[in-house]
């Protein structure tokens, strides 16, 4: 890679605390932090950055995802505070909503519902910053990116240049993407394609049609399921609250396993065993043979129960979720990954069923 001249218009900030800029509130810090407000200053200091020799570089976001080591990161953090929104209708009632990356998560989808626009309101309330969307496929209440992605703006950092990509390039799948777990590309904003008109897309899951007291299909007006979703997830300890301790945590911390046939009548056995033949076990097609399970089922199941607590007390599950792995305070990232070890060998033991982990860990391994 050619030699690139030193940042200009963004300012490097030496050992900056990382545990203050994540959800879970835990990670050392890092030795070099940038801070990005335009795309033009983030593709700077991304190029730059990369053109050091031997310099690691860490794109930070919301923290939302993030599971940073306690010794910190060893390099470069250039966090992405971009801001940004624009609407252009396409005709035929569908708006094309550009989000510029650095958007928080929440702030995007309460402005396309002010906006009148449907789509996005089944994704209230997650935390994050809108550019770390495409790259997990983020999904809940039956609505996934996927289904309103339009396009992304991406830095190549191979070339240094700039694309735009169409979402049926992503390989968008559950939970994934050709953009998760690599470090070749860098979101700088997003397309999505909604529907003006005021009502949400059409209530799927189970649990939100309830609480609406509509039939699952049926559509609501988007500021409806927005308060709606909003309530389900505060019962759940998913909305960020910094008073709350089961909101300290990188939300779901393992995605619903998805298994073949043949290995899902084998977990039926060892779950008849351990519960008894007549238990109701939830799975949900998954295509080509596959089934999804609930991973908050097998974890409960395996007998680790809502605020089990891990190494001190300073780390449990939560007490309203037991997928979402929390810090009470004072905790390490050891303390956490020991949690998370207990609770996936622990399922693993009882039905067969391996979890895995949805964040993004930087410096450590579960």
């Amino acid at each position: 890679m050619s030699r690139r001249l030193p940042l200009t218009s963004v300012t490097t900030t030496q050992s900056v605390p990382l545990a203050e800029r994540t959800t879970l509130r835990l990670g050392g810090p890092a030795a070099r932090f940038v801070h990005a407000t335009t795309a033009a200053e983030l593709v700077e200091a991304v190029r730059t950055a990369d053109a050091a020799a031997d310099e690691k570089v860490l794109v930070l976001g919301g923290g939302s995802n993030l599971v940073i080591s306690d010794g910190g990161f060893d390099g470069t953090v250039v966090h992405v505070a971009t801001k940004g929104f624009r609407l252009d209708p396409l005709g035929g009632g569908i708006v094309q909503f550009t989000v510029e990356a650095g958007e928080e998560w929440d702030a995007v989808v309460a402005e396309a519902v002010a906006q009148g626009l449907g789509g996005l309101e089944c994704l209230s309330g997650i935390p994050g910053l809108n550019g770390a969307t495409p790259v997990q496929n983020v999904g809940a209440y039956g609505v996934e990116i996927s289904q309103v992605l339009q396009s992304v703006d991406l830095l190549d950092r191979r070339s240094g240049k700039v694309h735009q990509v169409p979402a049926a390039k992503l390989g968008l799948d559950y939970r994934t993407s050709v953009l998760k777990g690599t470090d070749n590309a860098v979101v700088l904003r997003t397309r999505f394609s909604l529907t003006s008109g005021g009502m949400s897309a059409p209530i799927r899951y189970g649990e939100l049609a309830r609480v609406l007291g509509v039939a699952q299909g049926d559509r609501v007006p988007a500021d409806a399921a927005r308060k709606a979703v909003l309530e389900l997830r505060r019962g759940k300890g998913m909305v960020l609250d910094a008073a709350d301790h089961d909101t300290w945590s990188a939300g779901s911390f393992f995605t619903n396993p998805i298994i073949d046939d043949s290995t899902f009548s084998g977990v039926l056995i060892r779950i008849a065993e351990r519960l008894g033949a007549d238990v109701d076990v939830p799975s949900y097609p998954a295509g080509h043979g596959q089934k999804k399970l609930s991973a908050a089922w097998l974890i409960e199941r395996a007998g680790f129960r809502k605020g089990h607590q891990g190494p001190g007390g300073r780390v449990s599950l939560s007490g309203k979720h037991t997928l979402a792995l929390t810090n009470r305070g004072g905790a390490s990232t050891e303390d956490l990954l020991d949690l998370a070890r207990e609770v996936r060998d622990g399922v693993r033991a009882a039905f067969g069923v391996e979890l895995h982990p949805e964040p993004v860990f930087v410096g450590v391994q579960l």
